[in-house]
């Protein structure tokens, strides 16, 4: 219980480098990607807290090769899934991916890894509301049966 409390003080707590909270930096780069890929990664963010209340984000791996930018990252007892944005798509890779159950095959990237699975996202795609919200639920589950 200290873990979680901790963690979500970490999430919550200002930045040293501006003073920006991860969610903060999260909506200054879903406006500056604006477009279809700021839309997306705006959807998918909604999607994933609808799923799990109790989700933190972070922005994570900040450097100068992405502009400083850092790349989301949302976590449950260790992290869910990554957002990264590329020019012609949204990637969300599931840490602990090739361990979930993925019935409605959502997963359409990294297939060959051992560990990960992710689901790309180009322009005009639709996402399965239902099925995404399952994954972000079974991750979080593995994720917290894992931790004990």
């Amino acid at each position: 219980m200290k873990k979680a409390a901790a963690t979500m003080e970490k999430s919550n707590s200002k930045e040293a480098d501006g003073g920006a909270s991860p969610s903060q930096l999260l909506d200054a780069r879903i406006k500056e990607l604006a477009g279809w890929r700021g839309e997306t990664l705006a959807y998918v963010r909604t999607l994933i807290k609808q799923a799990d209340p109790d989700v933190v984000e972070e922005v994570k791996w900040r450097k100068p090769s992405n502009s400083m930018l850092g790349v989301p990252v949302w976590e449950h007892a260790g992290i869910i899934c990554t957002g990264e944005t590329y020019r012609n798509y949204v990637k969300l890779t599931f840490a602990k991916g090739a361990s979930l159950e993925d019935p409605s095959g959502l997963f359409n990237a990294s297939l060959e890894g051992g560990t990960r699975r992710a689901i790309d996202i180009h322009e005009g795609d639709k996402i399965d509301e239902d099925a995404f919200k399952a994954l972000i639920r079974a991750a979080v589950a593995l994720n917290v049966s894992s931790a004990k």
